[in-house]
Order: C-alpha cells, then structure tokens, then sequence
C-alpha cells in the first residue's frame, strides 16, 4: 500500500456508539480534565503521552487499579536510554493483580485440549490450585529471586504454576514441549531453575506424544534443581529421574488451600525470562520485571485492544511463544481465559472457531501465518460458526497481508476489529498495535503504542514518512527488559538494542508508516533484501506471490552473487502442481507489478518444506546461511529443522 490510503482501503470503521463507550476514550477525557490533554484527537493524544511519560503512566495504574504502592517518583531519569527506572520506589507483585478479588463462582479459565478434554476453572478454584503450588513450591525451598522453569503444554496448570511462583517473587519461564532437549537445555541451562514442571506428554495433530523420556533428560542437564514435578497430561505421568519427583496431583494434595498471600516486590523484580528464537547462536535470556510486564500488557489489552472485565479473551499460542505471557496478563482485567493446546487446523480449520463459539469468546487472537493459511482454503468460518460476542480478531508474529486483512472480513465476520500488531519478546509487549476508536485501513497496523515514540529511522537518523526504513522508539518504557540474565555489565544487551542509533531502541524490523498514521511491516531488517543497493522487505513480495494459485507459500532471501546480492525465491507449491516455466514467468510478472521490477527474483526453485521457528516464523536467515554454506548454530530453535536439507547444495544457486 502506497502511503496515500484511499477511504476504499477502510475495512472497517467503529459505531460511533462502540468508539464512545471504548475504555481508551474514558482514558482521553480523563486526562483531558485533570491534565489538558487532547481529547478527541488520537494522533495528538498519542504525541501527549509520549511527552508527559510520567503523567500517562501513573493514569494507566491508577485507571487499571493496579494492586500495589507506586511511590513518588513515576520515572527516575527519562532520558537514559537503557537506564531509565520506572516506579523506583514502588512495590507490587504481577500474581496479586492477576488473582485480585471476584465473584468466587466466575470462570477464571476455560481449557479445550485438541482431542475434547475440556476442564473450566471457577475463580475460587484457580485462587486454591495456586495455594497449594505455592506451598508445594516453597516446600521445594522456592523464594524471591530463585527460577521455576516449565517444560508444559498450554494448560491450566502451567498457569497455576507460574501464579504461583510469581506469588513468591521467583521468575517463571516457561518452553513448550515440542522442543527436543538441548533446545531446552540452551534455554532452561542458562538460567538454573530450582524446580522444573513438566508434562508426561502432548496431543497434537490426532498424535499423543510421550515426553517422559525427554523430561529425564532435561532434568539431568540442569544441576540446580531440587525438585521435578510432573503433570500427569496424557498418562500416569511417572519419571524415573535423578532427582526428587513428584506428581502434580499429589505434590498439591499434599497441602490444604489457605488465603493467598503475595510478595510485595520492586517494580523490576524479574517476573518472566524469555528466549529469542536463537537461530543465529544461543538463546538471549531477557529478563522481564513484574510491574513493567503488567503495565504494559494492561495498557495495551484495556486501551488499544478493548478487553473488558467479563469478557472471554483467547490467542492461539504455545508456551514457547510470549503470546501466552501477554495472554494471562487478562486476569488482571477480570476476563476469562480461553486456553487451548493441540494442532489449529485438527480436525480441520475450524477447531479454533468451533472453541471460540463454544467458550463464547469476544476476543480472538491467532498468528498471520494461520490466517494466511485459512485464506489459501478459503474456509468459510461465518457459515459455520455464529461468533457472536466476537469484538476483536488479533493478528501478530508476522506481517499479515492485504488479502489476508480481506478474508477475515469476508470469510469470518464483517463487524469485527481486526487489530494486527507488532512488538516481541524483547519488550513482551506491542510498538504498534490496535484502536478501538480508528477505522482499519487493508494491510495496515493502526498506530504506534500510547506512551512509545515509535518512527522509522532512516540510514542516518532522520524520521521518515512513506518510505521504509527502521522501526525504532525513540524513548524509555516501563517494559524495557530488566537486562538479560548473566549481563552484569549490560553489554549484550545494549549491543542488541542500541548500537544502531545511540540512545534510541532499534527494533529490527523494516517498516514504514502511512500518511494516516498506520504502519506496514515490510518485514526483519536482518532479512531485507538489497539488490543493487536498494533494501527490499520481504513481506512485499510474499503479498505479491501467495495470491497466486497454486503457490501455498514462499520464501525468499537474498544471496550473495557477483559482488552484488541476487533475490532467489523458495515456493511451496499445492499438491500436484508442477513449477513450470509459465508458472516462474507468471510469478514474476506478478512481482514485477506488485512491487517493482528490482523485487523480481533471478531464480525461482520449488521446495516442499519452509522451515520456521517455533513460534510459526519464517526463518529466512537460516536459509539464508545454509545457501552461502555457513553452519546453523542452533537448529534446535526451528519446528522443522529438517526443511533445510532442500536448500543446501542446490546446484540451481551456483550459476
């Protein structure tokens, strides 16, 4: 999309009775009074929240009912850029938000397994699980500053534990167990968990999975740990491990449920520890605070996202991914959790649809890669299932594309929000993200998040509009990580973020923002392309090719060729349909007018696989070595690491 949207672009534009009752325009005219800030005029009250910082995030806590004490002092030194401490003098705990006082009979979380096991959780009974975690834990000898690591599906009982450990000011982080153990082992090695959750199993694809022995094998690499619980998830659940075991079940019957109590703890208390995908070497360990990770997640599901107390809140996520981490943060917001682990598409498309109807959802959140895929099927959700309290469909971990903003219109439902979104793990949270009271434009995220001076940079720093550059913020938030683990000197961490532009957060994605405020995410700036000198996304010429029938998906990289770079694509074809010279030729026409004759590929070559990452990301950079023949470091960060074989050694690519 040019940055000249036209009023054929709007997709969809919000009654004028819903953009008045939304929780974002309370917020407006709240500050309005009490501060003068814009009232009706979102860009201009954007600008306001990124200049009065400190006015706009004590309103988000007070506003939020944050449980806990702030302190005087809302941000020490806002122009460190890293540095900044937000709330400093202020305690609270990430777990009491989340568990904060309701009615004792109101689901609390709703879970569907792929194979129908179905389990619901009044409040009264996650607020008791989480009583006896905690004391099976602090049997365990669990405290404030030690790490409780899960090795677990997306179940009622990895969030009971993580409650339960952040109820005690311990850091939770959390894998999903389909990793192999030494992608597990890179991760949980780092930062030597006390105590390790984990399933017997998984159900995924129609396919029960045992894990018993891998968990063994985990448990073996990890020397600090004193205990090993096991979540009896599709069988007996019984280790035989080299430590003291117990099963879930009896490790919480050991204990009588009793009031909760809570830490109270500083603002940067490590709350989670999260992995970056550690395709290019081992895992980041990044560190999340609990008062940073609530506010940030408060923000954007209350404000940008409209989640409202009572409502039913889902996103299709592993624990591997920071989607659940930002989806239990709901809690805080009195909403349901809708919990579901298995395959989305088992089976068939519809799994996740006839869930929502069945738990009543009203927010809805999956990945674009899902939604690509249901398009390329042309599944026909409205004619099956009623959706009727669905308000929200949320879309993030890659671009999602024009036609795939289309089909959610035409195939899901016509009154909906759709709020694509874009952030990551490095800030648990969103840069760019949704707006209840802003039309949606096709292929458009609507704008930066309050609080964050999100732009795109230029090569030397200038802001741009209508042209892509880097996508950065050019200021402090509460959700910086806390640092990474085993960082003392923070020098990783400012090599990560910082070193592009000085004193400005460099996120790494290749963007560009609209002259109606949205933005496009052309895709990784690590994975742009650069023929002839000129830097090309990704995403352009995905949009341009997986519309073509016959072609289910791409992938494509730039490969270095007589001193310049050439674009080579990787297509995914359907079955039985064969890679033609009329089928390349059509490819690159519809590049060349898509996008420009500077995308359009020198060689196009048929694969049958695309590897990803673990949480459905392309990962174009690991192809992008295996063409040049370097090694992969890490292959236990791909799903499929086996993709790779169809890129290496093509003789196609040495001409």
């Amino acid at each position: 999309m040019s940055d000249t949207a036209q009023d054929t672009d709007i997709l969809w534009t919000p009654p004028l009775a819903r953009a008045a009752a939304a929780a974002l325009t309370a917020l407006m005219q709240r500050l309005a009074a009490e501060h003068g800030a814009p009232a009706d005029d979102d860009a201009a009250f954007h600008r306001w929240t990124v200049k009065h910082a400190d006015l706009f995030w004590r309103a988000v806590w007070d506003d939020c009912g944050v449980i806990g004490t702030p302190g005087e002092v809302v941000v020490d030194d806002p122009t460190r850029m890293p540095g900044a401490k937000w709330f400093p003098k202020g305690t609270l705990n990430y777990a009491e938000n989340l568990l904060r006082p309701r009615a004792a009979d109101q689901i609390a979380v709703h879970f569907r397994r792929e194979d129908g096991v179905e389990t619901i959780f009044t409040y009264a009974d996650l607020c008791a699980q989480v009583s006896q975690c905690t004391q099976a834990l602090e049997a365990a000898g669990v405290t404030a500053g030690d790490r409780v690591a899960a090795y677990m599906p997306n179940c009622p009982e990895t969030l009971i534990a993580m409650l339960a450990a952040a109820s005690l000011g311990a850091a939770f982080s959390s894998a999903s167990p389909d990793f192999g153990p030494r992608g597990v082992l890179d991760r949980f090695g780092q930062i030597e968990p006390k105590v390790l959750i984990a399933t017997d199993g998984y159900v995924y694809n129609g396919k029960t999975f045992d894990r018993r022995g891998e968990v063994k094998t985990i448990a073996a690499g990890l020397p600090a740990l004193t205990r090993l619980i096991v979540v009896p998830f599709i069988a007996s659940g019984s280790v035989d491990a080299d430590v003291e075991t117990a099963l879930w079940p009896d490790a919480l019957a050991a204990h009588d449920p009793k009031p909760l109590t809570f830490a109270p703890v500083p603002f940067d208390q490590p709350l989670f520890i999260l992995f970056s995908s550690g395709t290019t070497g081992a895992p980041k360990c990044i560190v999340h605070g609990h008062g940073g990770t609530l506010l940030q997640h408060l923000k954007e599901q209350r404000y940008h996202l409209d989640i409202r107390r009572d409502d039913a809140v889902f996103y299709f996520t592993t624990c591997g991914w920071m989607m659940w981490n930002w989806l239990v943060s709901a809690l805080a917001l009195e909403a349901t959790l809708c919990l579901f682990d298995g395959s989305p598409a088992y089976p068939d498309t519809f799994t996740l649809f006839d869930y929502a109807d069945a738990a009543n959802v009203s927010f809805f959140g999956t990945s674009a890669k899902f939604i690509d895929a249901l398009k390329s099927a042309d599944s026909d959700i409205a004619s099956r299932c009623v959706l009727s309290r669905l308000r929200t469909v949320a879309s993030t971990g890659s671009p999602l594309a024009p036609e795939s903003f289309d089909y959610v219109y035409r195939r899901i439902k016509a009154d909906v929000h759709l709020a694509s979104i874009a952030g990551g793990t490095d800030i648990v949270g969103c840069f760019v993200t949704g707006n209840p009271r802003l039309p949606v434009y096709r292929g458009e995220l609507q704008g930066p998040a309050l609080g964050m001076d999100v732009a795109i940079f230029s090569p030397d720093g200038r802001r741009l509009t209508g042209e892509p550059g880097e996508l950065v913020c050019a200021n402090a938030f509460p959700s910086m990580p806390v640092g990474f683990w085993n960082d003392t000197d923070g020098a990783r961490y400012r090599a990560a973020y910082f070193e592009v532009f000085p004193g400005v957060w460099t996120h790494g994605d290749w963007a560009e923002q609209t002259s109606d405020g949205g933005f496009i995410i052309h895709g990784r700036s690590d994975a742009t392309l650069n023929p002839g000198g000129v830097r090309i996304g990704t995403a352009e010429i995905y949009g341009a090719v997986e519309g073509i029938d016959g072609v289910e998906e791409a992938l494509v990289i730039g490969q270095d060729w007589d001193n310049d770079v050439r674009v080579v694509l990787f297509v995914k074809l359907s079955a039985g349909v064969k890679l033609t010279g009329d089928l390349i030729k059509e490819i690159k026409t519809r590049i060349r007018s898509g996008c420009s004759p500077r995308h359009v590929p020198a060689k196009v070559l048929a694969v049958t696989d695309i590897p990803r990452t673990r949480s459905g990301k392309i990962s174009e950079l690991a192809v992008r070595d295996v063409v040049h023949g370097r090694p992969i470091k890490n292959t236990e960060a791909l799903a499929n690491p086996d993709a790779l074989a169809q890129y290496t050694d093509r003789d196609e690519l040495k001409i």
